[in-house]
């Protein structure tokens, strides 16, 4: 077994929760639960049908961190780890629970582009590939919109709508704040395919609160 004052890519505080969990220390696993369980909920939401599964599926989760522990070699933070097994578990419980998976959800990515060209200068105007009607401004009674709740269910509602790889991307950056460089391990896509991917469901998601706004 690994020493765990000598795990490359653990922190302190990971060094110090991974030893608690090879313990058996109760504490330290409620601290984990209390730490992460709600994101890994709405994590696990976008790849499942209801809140009741998805929960079902952090459960499995954390039974794998307890039966996992002691092979957990440390080369990334345990909240990437940790991330990794709720992803291999929400993608599996996924797709056996829609028993067939559509064609578009399967898609790395899409051909349609993020914003309609109609949007941008063509090349024989000035300032050509610019914004010829720019994304509106958010704020004063827009900005008040996007504060209340619904406006989180329209955003919700255009995440789910995206291919898997958009979704996983999104979520993983602007919900569950993870980097650039944490996503690319957790996925395992290139930097340059996660830039894609997250310029896309961002487009997409300002797309559908734009059109919301507008009424």
């Amino acid at each position: 077994m690994t020493d765990p004052d000598t795990l490359v890519g653990a922190t302190a505080d990971d060094q110090r929760i991974i030893a608690g969990l090879r313990a058996g220390d109760e504490a330290v696993f409620t601290e984990m639960v209390d730490r992460y369980n709600g994101s890994l909920v709405r994590v696990a939401m976008r790849y499942v049908p209801s809140r009741a599964v998805a929960e079902e599926v952090v459960q499995d989760t954390w039974i794998g961190v307890i039966q996992g522990i002691d092979r957990f070699e440390g080369r990334s933070t345990i909240k990437t780890w940790l991330y990794k097994i709720l992803i291999y578990r929400a993608r599996d419980r996924g797709q056996r629970e829609r028993r067939t998976t559509p064609m578009s959800s399967l898609a790395g990515d899409d051909s349609a582009p993020s914003v309609p060209t109609e949007r941008f200068r063509g090349s024989d105007a000035l300032w050509a590939g610019h914004w010829a009607t720019p994304p509106r401004r958010w704020d004063g009674d827009a900005e008040d919109r996007l504060l209340a709740g619904e406006a989180r269910a329209v955003i919700d509602a255009a995440i789910a709508e995206m291919p898997l790889a958009q979704r996983e991307v999104i979520v993983m950056r602007d919900l569950s704040q993870f980097s650039s460089a944490q996503v690319c391990e957790l996925l395992g896509v290139t930097e340059a395919n996660q830039r894609v991917l997250l310029h896309r469901a961002r487009s997409k998601v300002r797309a559908a609160l734009e059109t919301y706004l507008d009424g």
